[in-house]
């Protein structure tokens, strides 16, 4: 396997010029390096998942344009890489092997997901063979991604038939757990197999996926040999490579900081946004949200807005003002409270001899996202929603209010892992104030507000969230798991009554096994009682 090179790159969805562009000059690279055989990425032509272009006769013919254009580029050295084949009438998810300026031979994925994030079914039609390609002498188990993830399955095949290298192209999603879960499967897989393995992997930010990388060479035995950088695009060879530890290195909190940075950079590089504005409350959301689009964009080009209202505390102001400063970002400071004042007296006559309540809440929610809206139509801005997972999933949060926004960095991070994310990102230079830390949450929109007025504490919520939304545990199980009766009922009822405001919010970024969107496909209407 020393003469693999194992290219993984960063491709866009839907730029199958420029994807093709980058398999050409990553592979003239190897080349240039003496190697024997570049190694791409699943469907890294079309980028993964490409969904409804699919079915675009147009799309697909680009594709295949830039196939034979790879194809006639590739010298003496083996390339395989991922795109879309079709016989004329059904499409497959394929790799092909290509030298010397001619087609080797196309293997087409056998099994297809359709869990989860992913709904291959819909589009792709079933490979039915796993054949070994010799190839220059080389004999060559090729497969595509979830093919190496089943025992059996085809690369088992390849293996009893001949193969000596297992190659195996992926785009497989990053959340929290899938390194070291990917790696298990993959040692247990050429262990099992006798073979060894060379795995690569997508990386960059697809929407709301991240695609971590971690491409892998492992032995015969099942050990992992060497491992490429995650999060990071890399050409990399078992023979170049720098000794690395073969277990996963990065503390969790570390991964799941490069995952929301990567994400986030990618969304604004890949769909032309320069800028970024989002709301600074003085709390631990924002503070976060705000730390990462400064390391994923760059101070500069991150502004935050201070929007106080009658309730809001000199503490929040100050601890917004610092955290600023110590970010370098832009900061501005716009009251609400003339607005405000404003809707309160011409709803008066509406609302008249009605106690407050929620409603006006909202309003000074609904105000302060009209204003960043109005910033980012005016400067070109994409607005940051700065919502956490754990408010999405109980719908403690305000449609047209706090919802609104271009992205949701936070969307799939609890809020008990938040404060995590912030000690990890003081570690490297403490930006975030500890006073923002430190401090009960509250969303100061009415006197002396706090979160755990209406929720339970997050150190209670988030274990009932993780069960229910990423594990499908009814209330029954989470109450026999130990939990407080009223507590689970509560929360569940919130999580199944809030579907409707989650259709809704901005997209954001993917870490846990289950996110809502692609992840959980819940209908609004829903006459199930928990």
């Amino acid at each position: 396997m020393e003469k693999i090179a194992l290219a993984q790159i960063n491709c866009t969805v839907g730029g199958v010029r420029d994807n093709a562009q980058k398999i050409i000059e990553f592979s003239r690279l190897a080349a240039a390096e003496g190697d024997k055989i570049a190694v791409f990425p699943e469907l890294a032509v079309t980028g993964y998942p490409p969904e409804d272009l699919l079915l675009k006769p147009s799309f697909i013919a680009g594709n295949l344009e830039q196939f034979r254009r790879i194809v006639a580029s590739t010298g003496d050295m083996i390339v395989i890489f991922g795109f879309v084949d079709t016989d004329g009438e059904k499409l497959y998810n394929a790799a092909a092997a290509a030298v010397r300026g001619k087609l080797a031979g196309v293997y087409r994925k056998i099994l297809l997901p359709n869990y989860g994030v992913f709904d291959e079914k819909r589009y792709f039609a079933p490979g039915k063979e796993a054949p070994v390609f010799n190839i220059d002498g080389l004999s060559l188990g090729i497969s595509i991604c979830e093919d190496i993830w089943h025992a059996p399955g085809p690369v088992y095949e390849q293996a009893r038939t001949g193969a000596k290298v297992l190659v195996n192209i992926s785009a497989s999603p990053y959340h929290i757990g899938k390194v070291a879960e990917r790696s298990d499967t993959l040692c247990r897989c050429a262990a099992e197999c006798g073979v060894p393995v060379a795995y690569v992997n997508l990386v960059g930010g697809q929407d709301e996926l991240v695609f971590d990388g971690g491409s892998m060479f492992i032995s015969s035995a099942g050990g992992v040999l060497s491992r490429a950088a995650v999060f990071k695009e890399e050409l990399f060879t078992l023979e170049r490579a720098v000794c690395r530890r073969p277990e996963h290195s990065l503390e969790q909190e570390e991964e799941v900081y490069s995952a929301l940075t990567l994400g986030l950079k990618d969304y604004f590089r890949k769909n032309g946004f320069k800028k970024a504005v989002l709301g600074l409350s003085g709390g631990i959301d924002s503070a976060l949200t705000a730390a990462l689009a400064a390391d994923a964009l760059g101070s500069e080009n991150v502004t935050g807005v201070f929007l106080p209202a009658r309730y809001t505390s000199k503490q929040s102001h100050d601890d917004a003002l610092k955290l600023a400063r110590g970010l370098g970002i832009g900061f501005k400071r716009i009251s609400i409270e003339p607005i405000f004042r404003l809707y309160l007296l011409s709803l008066e006559e509406q609302f008249s001899g009605l106690p407050r309540d929620c409603t006006e809440e909202n309003l000074q929610a609904r105000i302060r996202g009209a204003l960043l809206m109005a910033l980012s139509n005016k400067f070109g801005w994409l607005v940051l929603a700065t919502g956490n997972k754990s408010e999405m999933s109980v719908g403690y949060s305000t449609i047209y209010g706090d919802l609104a926004g271009g992205f949701a960095v936070l969307k799939d991070v609890p809020k008990t892992f938040i404060y995590r994310l912030a000690a990890y990102r003081n570690r490297r230079s403490p930006v975030i104030p500890e006073s923002v830390i430190s401090r009960e949450p509250t969303a100061e929109l009415s006197p002396g507000q706090k979160d755990s007025d209406t929720l339970p504490p997050y150190g209670v919520l988030d274990p009932i969230l993780k069960l229910y939304i990423e594990e499908d545990a009814s209330a029954q199980d989470i109450i026999a798991a130990g939990f407080q009766e009223k507590d689970v009922r509560r929360v569940v009822s919130l999580v199944d009554g809030s579907e409707y405001k989650r259709r809704q919010s901005p997209p954001g970024i993917k870490i846990t096994p289950r996110a809502f969107g692609k992840d959980r496909r819940m209908p609004i209407t829903n006459g199930q009682k928990p």
